[in-house]
């Protein structure tokens, strides 16, 4: 019955935000809804709600799967954005991941199914 998922995510800075997202992460940028933010990429979207509290993205954050995980590390390494501890490695629950972090804190996993 359930299809899919949206994750909302908290967002410090419109602008910075729209930039991040479109630049870096390269989504495409749908709506701002008085500071309400919607992306989306190939399947994945991500929305992102307007806060002063820079607790809530360090406390936030979703889980993204992916094909090409390699690649999509590779990509986004270059553009300094990997979280200190996320670098793409095999994980014990068969996945390959890697995380980075976004301009506002919020942490993003990105991972792909080990094939058996």
């Amino acid at each position: 019955m359930l299809q899919s998922a949206v994750p909302i995510l908290a967002s410090l800075n419109t602008n910075e935000t729209i930039a991040f997202y479109t630049e870096k992460l390269e989504f495409t940028f749908h709506s701002n809804w008085e500071g309400y933010l919607i992306f989306s990429k190939d399947n994945v979207q991500i929305h992102l709600w307007p806060t002063d509290d820079s607790a809530i993205p360090k406390n936030t954050g979703c889980y993204v799967n992916v094909t090409e995980v390699d690649e999509l590390y590779e990509k986004y390494n270059a553009l300094n954005i990997i979280h200190p501890n996320g670098h793409l490695k095999d994980m014990e629950w068969g996945m390959r991941q890697f995380s980075i972090l976004d301009n506002n804190g919020n942490i993003i996993h990105f991972g792909q199914d080990i094939p058996d």
